[in-house]
Parts: structure tokens; C-alpha cells; sequence
């Protein structure tokens, strides 16, 4: 079975960098044009289903990408982008060069960060994505030939840490996904592997 994981459209929060996690904000137009160019390259290409973060900018992502054709898309709160708590809003740029500040760890060191204010750790996420992993995905390798994961930047990486078994130092090895960046996956027979991670159609 392959597995696409997608990466949402462009935000308005992405274009000032700022920090959404669990914000709900929608795609911005340069978004919904991404989603849109990624679903005209991808409509020859066949998909038994496909998993979104219930929030909007990963379900429009989604949306458009289908357009017109008769494809289920099932919301699963797994795969909801990492929540920074108290950080979310706040200017990304400016967090990363702060020293008093943990969030400063997030891309260099992810193994020394820690969250605030019910923010969410990086060995939290990378166990609800292997859940959803296991629960969810692996499964239907016996039934379906190719599904479509859209989500964000986070949690997709902790789907790929599920699949390479990297140790969380190399969290982010290979760099953020960028917006509609496609990630290829073949999981047969127990196994994965990696078809491309750098797809983009833009």
C-alpha cells in the first residue's frame, strides 16, 4: 500500500510565522492555490481514502486536493498538529532567539524541549502518531492500494519517526515539510519504505 502524508496549504499564521499548533486558522489564497495545483497533479492518481486533522486548514488542504472526484475523507484527531500551549500566536522567529525560552530547543535539540501551559512534548506526539500509525493506517494495507494522509508540520514529522525509528535528536531530520509538500510511503508486508519526501507540484 502506499501512503501520501501531505502537508496543509500556506496560512495567514504561516506567512507571518506565527505559531498555530491547535489554532484553527484557515488556508490563506496562496494556500487553497497550493492545495489546488497539488490535486491537479495528483487527479490521475488513485486514493481509497484519505485521513485529515479535523482542523480547517488540513480538511480544506484535503477538500481541494479531491476537488471534484468521489474520494471519503475521514477527520481523525490524532493527527491534529502538536499543541504549544501558551507559545501559540507568538512569532516563531522571535521564540527560536530567546534564551530564556525552551521553545529555542524545538529545531536543534528537540531531545531538551519542554513544553508550557498544556503544551504538548515531542515523546507525546510521536506516540499519537505511532498510534495512529498502527490503529489506523497499517491496517488497511490488506484492502486498500493507496491512501493520502493531510495534516501539518509536526506531527507528519512524527509519522516519518514512526516509520525510520529515529532516535529524537533527528526529529526533524530532512528539514520541516513545507506547505503541500507530498511525503511517498510503500508499507508492505510489515515494512516501510520511503518512496520520495520531497514532492512538491508548485
Amino acid at each position: 500500500m502506499e501512503i501520501y502524508i501531505v502537508r496543509h496549504g500556506e496560512t495567514v499564521w504561516n506567512e507571518k510565522k506565527l505559531l498555530q499548533g491547535r489554532t484553527d486558522i484557515e488556508l490563506n489564497e496562496k494556500g487553497r492555490e497550493l492545495a489546488r495545483i497539488t490535486g491537479e497533479n495528483l487527479k490521475s492518481t488513485d486514493f481509497d481514502l484519505i485521513y485529515s486533522s479535523p482542523l480547517k486548514r488540513a480538511y480544506e488542504t484535503a477538500q481541494l486536493i479531491v476537488g471534484k472526484r468521489n474520494i471519503p475523507i475521514i477527520k481523525n484527531d490524532l493527527i491534529m498538529e502538536m499543541c504549544f500551549g501558551d507559545w501559540e500566536g507568538k512569532n516563531m522567529s522571535e521564540l527560536l532567539k530567546d534564551d530564556s525560552q525552551d521553545f529555542r530547543f524545538f529545531f536543534k535539540q528537540p531531545q531538551l524541549y519542554h513544553p508550557i501551559g498544556n503544551g504538548e512534548s515531542f515523546e507525546e506526539l510521536c506516540s499519537r502518531a505511532s498510534k495512529f500509525m498502527t490503529d489506523y493506517v497499517e491496517p488497511l494495507a490488506t484492502r486498500y492500494s493507496r491512501i493520502m494522509v493531510v495534516a501539518h508540520g509536526a506531527i507528519n514529522k512524527a509519522m516519518m519517526m514512526h516509520v525510520k525509528k529515529h532516535q529524537m535528536k533527528d526529529f526533524w531530520s530532512g528539514g520541516l515539510q513545507q506547505n503541500c509538500n507530498v511525503i511517498m510511503l510503500d508499507y508492505s508486508a510489515g515494512t516501510y519504505n520511503i518512496i520520495d519526501e520531497t514532492r512538491i507540484f508548485y
